[in-house]
């Protein structure tokens, strides 16, 4: 690869979640909801999409943007933000891509001659007399299109969501499928729910972000559990279920990993959408984090996971490195944005859309936060860890460290210290002293003496008041 990868994987001003992966004519392309730095909802802006080659995951590509909210004739003006997208080929070899307007219970199809768009409007999902899906009851909640193309050419169309505590006066909740004609966007026949067997027994049963793929002959169904935070798979022996609950996949709070519970979470925690890609023969899970004290601006990120003989995916963690394949170089610069942890003394939260009033100010006065200086996608907007308290840590894995090597970092705000780890409660491989001010400062390098082909860093701040942390150098 031509440079590093880190999680995020795209540049630091882009916030791109709900990432559904897939690989078109050699390249990577990445198709999710457009958030906007410092917004107020749910994916403010208009899609876009990035792509890079399959042998050098660190070459993102810009493709601009792909469709606009205000193309679908439903929404010209605009008011129904683009929820989570699907995009699948077509037996025809033009690229169609799926959304949901938020609110109009529709799904609309647009088309494109190339993965990378545009996308003209072409339709909305509908039975063959122009009754669209969503106008029923029985056709439950129409939102998170995903969309699978079988071996035998039938493509199939999954939706769904199951809100907690809202009356929904008889709608049907819970993931469905049908079956679309040729053309893409016909109903074959009535939506049928999607049956998840062993799941809600295990506290995973269907939120959102139905996603589908096909591993060695085999059907995973990928979706958003109601703890929101993970990402989990179910299998089943053909596209229409029934489907066995697997596990999950990806936990933006590393919640489940090894048996963690939710109040020791390694990040702050939000929803979460993603699936599965292969790329040159290695399989990676795709989702988000949350960033800016809500979870109105997420960022994309990305892990390797393995596929076991038995089909049985194992949980991954989060990690900086992501899609690098492999820890990172032991020297270099690295900037704080690329935490895969990041904790106060009293633990992470979890966000539920925008905090408001007293939560709000709570997180704002004692919490760490990922945010950045500048305006949305300016592409020097400063990214980085604001807020760091007494006791507030950072963790970024993994660093293949050599034997000796020379640590500094550059901080803004009070003096104090940093305190470096290799495990959060492990002893003190380095100690930090900062300075106080207003502008951003580089510290004295100390040394640092922990060699490892596999090593985390954790930096735990230590001192009265408040620091922001940009980035961390070694020499």
């Amino acid at each position: 690869m031509k440079k590093q990868c880190f999680n995020p994987y795209l540049p630091s001003y882009e916030y791109i979640p709900d990432g559904e992966p897939y690989v078109f004519d050699g390249r990577v392309y990445v198709y999710g909801s457009h958030d906007r730095f410092g917004a107020m909802s749910f994916c403010e802006n208009d899609y876009v999409t990035w792509s890079a080659p399959e042998e050098d995951l660190s070459d993102w590509r810009y493709e601009g943007i792909i469709f606009h909210r205000t193309d679908d004739p439903m929404n010209e003006d605009g008011k129904a933000p683009l929820f989570a997208p699907d995009v699948q080929k077509g037996a025809d070899g033009k690229y169609y891509l799926y959304y949901a307007p938020a609110g109009l219970n529709v799904i609309g199809v647009a088309c494109s001659e190339k993965p990378a768009g545009l996308y003209s409007f072409c339709g909305h999902v509908k039975y063959s007399d122009n009754t669209l899906l969503g106008q029923k009851k029985e056709h439950g909640i129409v939102f998170d299109p995903g969309v699978f193309l079988d071996d035998d050419g039938q493509v199939y169309l999954y939706y769904g969501f199951t809100p907690l505590g809202v009356d929904l006066k008889g709608v049907q909740t819970g993931p469905f499928v049908v079956k679309l004609e040729a053309d893409m966007y016909t109903m074959k026949e009535d939506p049928v729910p999607v049956e998840i067997c062993g799941c809600a027994d295990r506290g995973h049963s269907f939120f959102e972000a139905s996603s589908m793929r096909k591993i060695n002959g085999k059907y995973y169904f990928i979706y958003s559990s109601l703890n929101s935070h993970e990402l989990c798979y179910a299998i089943g022996k053909n596209s229409m279920g029934p489907f066995e609950y697997g596990g999950a996949l990806h936990s933006n709070g590393d919640i489940g990993y090894q048996g963690r519970k939710e109040e020791n979470r390694t990040c702050y925690t939000g929803n979460n959408h993603g699936s599965l890609v292969c790329i040159k023969g290695r399989w990676y899970i795709f989702g988000h984090r949350m960033t800016n004290y809500t979870a109105f601006s997420r960022q994309g990120v990305a892990e390797a996971v393995r596929i076991l003989p038995d089909g049985s995916i194992p949980q991954i963690e989060m990690t900086s490195c992501g899609l690098n394949n492999g820890p990172l170089d032991g020297k270099g610069e690295y900037e704080a944005r690329i935490a895969c942890n990041l904790w106060p003394k009293a633990g992470a939260r979890h966000y539920v859309g925008g905090s408001t009033g007293a939560e709000a100010e709570e997180l704002r006065r004692d919490h760490p936060v990922f945010t950045q200086d500048g305006e949305d996608r300016e592409e020097c907007p400063n990214q980085h860890i604001a807020n760091m308290h007494d006791g507030a840590t950072a963790g970024f894995k993994y660093f293949s460290m050599p034997e000796k090597v020379t640590i500094c970092i550059v901080t803004r705000g009070a003096d104090g210290k940093m305190e470096v780890r290799t495990e959060p409660d492990g002893d003190v491989q380095a100690q930090i002293l900062l300075k106080s001010g207003m502008q951003w400062q580089e510290s004295e390098k100390v040394p640092l003496k922990i060699p490892g082909e596999k090593q985390t860093l954790y930096f735990t701040y230590c001192g009265e008041g408040v620091i922001d942390f940009m980035k961390f150098k070694l020499e």
